[in-house]
């Protein structure tokens, strides 16, 4: 942009001088020009502007900062090696500073290998030290053991950004360009009721969609629905059958689950109601005005019921199922041909990928299109249409060669290229019950996802009624108390596991409130906000210390935060780390690392709490002798990042618990 704006103002000149050389090119078209051109330079000044404003009030990367200046080092102590190893990471103990640069060993292996020199690494340690240029942020360096660089920052530079967060509030790192990204979660299949395997995806895809957003992505949310192949066929049948005014009455399906199994026994057990089920798929393809309103009939009836699931969870998505894909498919069919990469094999049109053993199947040998088909169609409308930048399938593990197939093929005809647009399968592990065994119900079905979220809500408030919160909380503060923690500790019991592995479902664990558990988080969380005494619960502060929420702002503006003591210092750089663990999962997708960080800021700020009076009061009296206000400031910056954390994971904390 900055160039953009040299290259402009300079041509601005250049057209004021055509006016004063006397040379006439149309007057009326110059102006039109030299109007475009300053329209142009006013937009990217403001646009600059308002990124550089941004810019400064985003949270600042400290890892990000540190691998900046320590690359800068290596470069300017090692100019001759290509791509030295940059390993900067948080000290797991305060004895080895604050952060460690850990890259003198990989060094070490490149000069041997590539120059056979023998240098050790402390020697190496030593020499990136010397050049480490001026910066704000580092206080002194150690060398210790074999060659690890403990990295002590500095306390006005830690206390400044602090000052920061609490006036600007929890900005996202600055990401550069604005990107696009499409995520494609939840995706139930109409007919069949939500179960507990679509509990995963809806959790850590609305999670994802959040992060994005936060951190400035334009975010499109796409639901992927099975509303659309055979399957509709004998829906239609059997409700012609048991409905037949169903074009002027509308259908009281109440249980389609039941009305599904109904029509999939026929199917099996009668052959003129088979026979009947493939017309109608046929009269439905084609168009058949009657067909397409008992479809659209039965989309609704299921809809309905996905969206109490939505509202429970607090889901936001576009409906955007594989029928809306379906008049692309010819095309997608011809393009593969054209370039010559199908094959018939039996009658069936099939695409071999390199690298794959199983083809697509892109056309059936009766002329029907597949998944294989609707999902080709769905990642090129995605890629050329939507344009999208970056491309998540929040989708199963067991669907992971399916998909990897169908990117390798996108790739292949020319979609996109991977070093380009990120299309990416967040790939997730299943449900187990406490038995280790896939979960079910006691009968062996599959457990419905509403009966699920009902019986959390049920448990959340045995929970509460065992603390006797029910005493002295009002009803309106125990039901918001009961949804928070029923539906926040199902989606972080989910999102706390490393969504690559399977998880054990259990109601006693994600309503304990000890331990990384959400009830533990939202309980600590309330308990801050009280401490400082926020929103409504300023009032034993306030009452008296004579503080109100005014003059923590105004503290904010005016206050050096000290960072003396241990924990003080042990707690602001744990709040500071927020902006690097955000930076973590936009590119490797594991939501599970921001729980790890809730709960050890939870925990770190237990201890600072512990041991660090914000309020000191006189032992005789009771009466507040002092207000230690940077440490109120201390609980803000935490309760705010908490705040934002739990926005990222969809939990919704409350003002009581």
């Amino acid at each position: 942009q900055e160039n953009e704006i040299k290259l402009l103002t300079a041509e601005i000149e250049r057209l004021k001088n055509f006016g004063c050389l006397g040379v006439s090119p149309s007057l009326e078209g110059l102006r039109d020009e030299n109007a475009k051109l300053k329209y142009r330079l006013n937009f990217l000044q403001k646009s600059l502007q308002e990124e550089r404003s941004k810019t400064a009030k985003s949270m600042i990367n400290i890892n990000s900062c540190l691998q900046e200046i320590f690359g800068a080092a290596i470069r300017a102590a090692y100019p001759d090696l290509e791509n030295p190893p940059l390993v900067v990471t948080p000290s797991q103990q305060p004895k080895f500073g604050d952060y460690q640069c850990n890259s003198a060993m990989g060094i070490t292996q490149i000069l041997l290998k590539t120059k056979e020199q023998k240098v050790s690494p402390r020697e190496i340690a030593e020499k990136i030290s010397k050049n480490i240029p001026a910066n704000k942020c580092i206080e002194k360096v150690e060398i210790a053991g074999p060659g690890f660089i403990n990295v002590h920052l500095r306390k006005d530079f830690v206390s400044k950004q602090l000052s920061s967060l609490l006036m600007n509030g929890v900005q996202p790192p600055a990401v550069g360009k604005r990107k696009k990204v499409v995520v494609d979660f939840s995706s139930p299949n109409i007919a069949k009721e939500m179960h507990v395997g679509h509990l995963r995806s809806t959790i850590i895809g609305e999670s994802m969609c959040r992060l994005f957003e936060f951190a400035g992505y334009d975010v499109l949310r796409l639901n992927h629905l099975g509303d659309w192949g055979t399957q509709f066929g004998m829906l239609i049948a059997h409700l012609q059958d048991k409905f037949p005014d169903y074009l002027t009455v509308s259908p009281p399906i109440g249980d389609l689950q039941a009305f599904y199994k109904e029509s999939k026994r026929r199917f099996d057990t009668e052959e003129e109601f088979k026979k009947r089920a493939y017309q109608c798929v046929v009269l439905l393809q084609s168009k058949n005005p009657d067909f397409i309103k008992a479809w659209e009939l039965i989309c609704d009836v299921s809809r309905k019921e996905f969206q109490k699931i939505y509202n429970c969870l607090d889901i936001t998505l576009i409906e955007r199922g594989e029928s809306f894909y379906h008049e692309m498919m010819k095309d997608i069919v011809k393009e593969f041909e054209d370039k010559g990469f199908v094959q018939v094999d039996d009658g069936r049109k099939i695409v071999f990928v390199p690298g794959f053993p199983v083809p697509l199947t892109i056309m059936k040998s009766d002329g029907g299109y597949t998944y294989d088909t609707s999902d080709l169609a769905a990642l090129k409308h995605r890629l050329c249409e939507e344009k999208a930048d970056i491309l998540i399938y929040v989708v199963d593990s067991g669907q992971s060669v399916h998909l990897q197939t169908v990117f390798a093929a996108g790739q292949m005809i020319g979609w996109y290229d991977p070093k380009v647009t990120r299309v990416a399968h967040a790939a997730f592990g299943v449900v187990l019950g406490e038995d280790k065994k896939k979960f079910k119900t006691r009968s062996g079905d599959t457990v419905r996802l509403i009966d699920l979220l009902e019986e959390g809500l049920k448990r959340a408030m045995d929970k509460l009624k065992d603390k006797e919160r029910d005493k002295v909380l009002t009803p309106e503060e125990l039901k918001a108390a009961q949804t928070s923690v029923a539906f926040g500790c199902i989606k972080y019991a989910d999102l706390s596991h490393n969504r690559l592995n399977d998880y054990v479902f259990s109601f006693d664990k994600m309503l304990d409130d000890r331990g990384n558990t959400a009830a533990y988080l939202l309980y600590a969380f309330t308990r801050i906000r009280q401490v400082e005494g926020a929103g409504s619960h300023w009032q034993a502060i306030a009452r008296l210390a004579n503080i109100d929420e005014q003059m923590l702002r105004k503290a904010a503006r005016e206050e050096v935060l000290i960072l003396d003591h241990e924990k003080e210092w042990k707690l602001g750089k744990c709040i500071l780390r927020f902006p690097e663990i955000l930076q973590k999962i936009l590119e490797d997708l594991l939501l599970h690392t921001l729980c790890d960080y809730l709960y050890e800021l939870a925990t770190t700020f237990t201890e600072f709490y512990d041991n660090c009076y914000c309020v000191e009061k006189d032992r005789q009296s009771g009466q507040i002798v002092k207000v230690n206000m940077w440490r109120l400031l201390l609980c803000e910056a935490t309760a705010t990042i908490m705040a934002k954390g739990f926005d990222i994971l969809g939990i919704k904390p409350v003002q009581r618990m």
